[in-house]
């Protein structure tokens, strides 16, 4: 007689999940403007003109991603009322630690105390945030975590060169995090996600690490960008991006409380909030300003800002968007903290 086939044992998930809480860290330094214009032949208008940045922060020298992520992580902790060892998996969003291994992940659960949390980076640039929160709903429902801390951090000083016009006076540092954990409600609606490798070269470090160990006068892998093309792509094919998002969420753009792209630039931005036809009444983040362009590290940092300053109501709703290099974007919807 045939033995029957053994049933696996399934580990059962919450119904739903949430952002539990939401912590930044923005390191002390501020670099204005009009520090970097002389290398590049430019000026304080140009810069605000072009991008919409007055100043951004940098870490630093001996402050690593490592650091900026733990102190964003505790904040974030604390506000859900966790401790570390609540925390069932940590996903660090990054693309400027600077160890191919071991992970900043699992640096970061050693420092916080979390092991033996699952640990794990992810390289989706500018939409590595999303990309974490995209899975982290997906652990706390499918049962395979409870609670999941989601990091966004960048020292993108280390990889700047700052005698390119085209990118010196863009990027900044500092680290957000979110815990997400078990809801009794939906509150965080579907990701609308995806990736076009053919525009691979269209933000990218300058060589690889091998190239860079082979050259003859090695030059620092500093990142480059064709900024036509990547303000083209962000600009009309984005906001079909977010439309979706509103769409499977099954909320309409007047229902939101705040939109929450990642900042990029503000032209990119406001074309956004055009396309989307965006009420007035909804608050949009402009983060970019004083925040430079943070990558991974943008859409958490603008968060937070919105709900200290009050722009953005907690418990509302609000649209996240992240896009970059890769190319690779998400959106989704979410209940804030």
């Amino acid at each position: 007689m045939t033995e029957p086939t053994p049933t696996l044992n399934v580990p059962s998930g919450a119904r739903y999940a949430r952002l539990l809480s939401v912590g930044a860290y923005r390191p002390e330094r501020v670099v204005h403007n009009d520090e970097l214009v002389e290398a590049i032949n430019s000026s304080d208008q140009w810069i605000r003109e072009r991008s919409g940045i007055v100043s951004r922060r940098w870490a630093a020298p001996d402050e690593s991603v490592t650091d900026m992520a733990e102190k964003a992580a505790r904040v974030a902790l604390d506000r859900a009322g966790l401790s570390a060892a609540d925390v069932d998996a940590v996903l660090v969003a990054t693309v400027t630690h600077p160890y191919q291994t071991p992970s900043a992940a699992a640096m970061l659960t050693h420092r916080l105390g979390a092991t033996p949390a699952a640990a794990f980076d992810l390289s989706a640039a500018c939409a590595g945030f999303c990309y974490g929160v995209s899975l982290a709903n997906d652990m706390v429902r499918g049962g395979s975590a409870r609670h999941v801390l989601v990091v966004g951090v960048e020292k993108l000083s280390d990889f700047t060169d700052l005698s390119d016009r085209s990118t010196a006076f863009i990027f900044g540092d500092g680290a957000g995090a979110v815990v997400i954990g078990p809801s009794d409600e939906p509150a965080i609606g579907p990701t609308i996600w995806g990736s076009d490798g053919s525009q691979w070269e269209a933000i990218v470090n300058k060589s690889s690490w091998v190239e860079y160990r082979e050259a003859e006068n090695p030059e620092w892998p500093a990142l480059k960008m064709a900024g036509q093309t990547v303000f083209r792509w962000a600009v009309w094919q984005m906001a079909p991006v977010a439309q979706k998002a509103l769409d499977a969420a099954g909320i309409a753009a007047a229902e939101l409380d705040a939109f929450i792209p990642h900042q990029a630039n503000a032209r990119i931005v406001s074309a956004m909030v055009k396309q989307l036809q965006l009420p007035d009444s909804v608050p949009v983040s402009y983060d970019i300003e004083e925040s430079g362009n943070t990558s991974a590290a943008s859409v958490p940092l603008a968060m937070d800002r919105m709900l200290e300053e009050g722009s953005a109501p907690h418990g509302g709703l609000a649209l996240l968007i992240g896009f970059g290099a890769g190319l690779t974007y998400a959106a989704q919807v979410v209940r804030l903290p």
